[in-house]
């Protein structure tokens, strides 16, 4: 008898152990005496019974199930494990693990704004990660009539709803519609707070969310761009030389060679004039008396003002500052 006493036992284990899913669940076979259970490290392994929660072991080991397991099972105290029958049970094995998963906006979502009557079409892509947290929910509404669960069944299940909360919380919390991003931590905890109570039903919940980036249109970055650009310089004017005076130091100025002189020339006059302003500005300040810009020896009347480089008209003084010409 003792030589055959084991012939019925078996190993209690997670058979299709992977990174990617949730939980599977050991079913419909009996547990024979002389069983073993292996918890992996990164498992709890649940004993059900009629659906019910048995008992809940999270020490990852290789336990005997007769001696070491039946004694800590609610319901089952006392079973005696006979020759030719055993223990009928499910034993539901639940990765303890955080899952990481990447998520992205499927098509544009068009966010409301007065500047486009149209909406404004943004994507967006970020990660979030989530974790089981209610083994009572998770069994009552999912492991009941499931023998796995995969990550991929919860992508599936709150992908689709992301565009919607997005159009949801950008629309409360992006106050610039053209800077999002220094609101996205309003709004992707406003997108967390929507998707763990969605999924709380069934046993799980949102430990973070995360935009990584809001995507526009070209043109609408184009557009940004620009106008952040002028900004930073501060005014047109400005924007203008600098805008041409790199159009000059990379030879792209367009016109030819003739007109690329010529606004040579004008840049170069202004940054004379400008200089000869300053230089009376500090010599007024120390009580010298400023330097004056002379007419032309020749009498004839200049082009452009030798005071500021101002181009000088029909006049004899410069119509910008006052200068004699002749």
């Amino acid at each position: 008898m003792g030589l055959f006493s084991n012939q019925f036992a078996n190993v209690v284990e997670w058979e299709e152990w992977n990174e990617e899913m949730v939980f599977w669940k050991w079913t419909n076979r009996e547990i024979k005496k002389g069983s073993r259970l292996i918890i992996r490290p990164g498992q709890d392994a649940i004993f059900l019974h009629n659906g019910k929660i048995d008992g809940i072991f999270t020490e990852d080991g290789d336990y005997d199930i007769e001696s070491e397991i039946i004694p800590f099972l609610s319901t089952s105290k006392g079973i005696k494990f006979g020759f030719n029958s055993g223990m009928r049970a499910e034993v539901l094995f639940v990765n303890t693990k955080e899952f990481l998963m990447k998520w992205g906006t499927q098509n544009p979502i068009l966010i409301p704004t007065p500047q486009l009557p149209g909406g404004m079409p943004i994507r967006a892509n970020g990660t979030y990660t989530f974790r089981v947290s209610d083994y009572t929910s998770l069994i009552e509404n999912v492991a009941g009539v499931k023998n796995s669960y995969g990550v991929a069944d919860l992508r599936n299940r709150i992908n689709p709803f992301i565009d919607q909360l997005l159009m949801k919380w950008i629309t409360t919390e992006g106050k610039d519609m053209f800077n999002l991003q220094a609101n996205a931590t309003l709004i992707a905890a406003g997108i967390q707070k929507d998707l763990s109570y969605d999924i709380s039903d069934i046993g799980m919940e949102i430990t973070g969310f995360q935009v990584m980036s809001f995507n526009y249109p070209k043109e609408v970055q184009d557009m940004v761009t620009k106008t952040a650009s002028q900004s930073m310089i501060g005014d047109i004017g400005k924007y203008q030389q600098v805008s041409m005076t790199d159009g000059m130091a990379s030879g792209n100025m367009n016109g030819g060679g003739m007109a690329s002189d010529m606004m040579g020339m004008m840049m170069g006059m202004n940054v004379a004039g400008q200089m000869m302003k300053n230089m009376n500005e500090t010599m007024q300040q120390v009580g010298a008396t400023p330097m004056q810009a002379t007419p032309s020896a020749s009498g004839t009347k200049p082009n452009f003002c030798p005071n500021c480089g101002q181009k000088t008209g029909e006049g004899n003084f410069c119509p910008n500052c006052g200068q004699k010409l002749i």
